[in-house]
């Protein structure tokens, strides 16, 4: 029997949905779907020492379960995203190195 007013809690999500790649464009990164945050973005937050609530109160748009499934996906593909860090890291400097010479 279930109590009243619990049937629409009972509502289940397919994890694999939360995550998806983007769409359009050059750029083909896991994101969290419906959302503009992408994967490694949740990461690097995560790298920083944030537990999934803290990024989930910091990224007040997403809800743990995304987070969850954001990190879930990292741990699954690991190599993926931290070869995005590393390209995003090596573009920083890039930027960062052109706008000093022009400075």
């Amino acid at each position: 029997m279930l109590v009243q007013g619990f049937e629409n809690m009972l509502a289940v999500t397919d994890i694999g949905t939360l995550v998806t790649r983007s769409t359009g464009g050059s750029d083909d990164r896991p994101m969290i779907t419906g959302t503009r945050t992408s994967v490694s973005r949740v990461v690097v937050l995560y790298k920083q020492g944030a537990g999934a609530e803290e990024i989930a109160r910091r990224m007040s748009h997403l809800n743990i379960a995304q987070v969850y499934a954001a990190l879930a996906y990292y741990h699954l593909n690991r190599d993926e995203i931290e070869a995005d860090l590393a390209e995003a890291e090596a573009e920083y400097w890039k930027l960062a190195e052109l706008h000093s010479s022009q400075a």
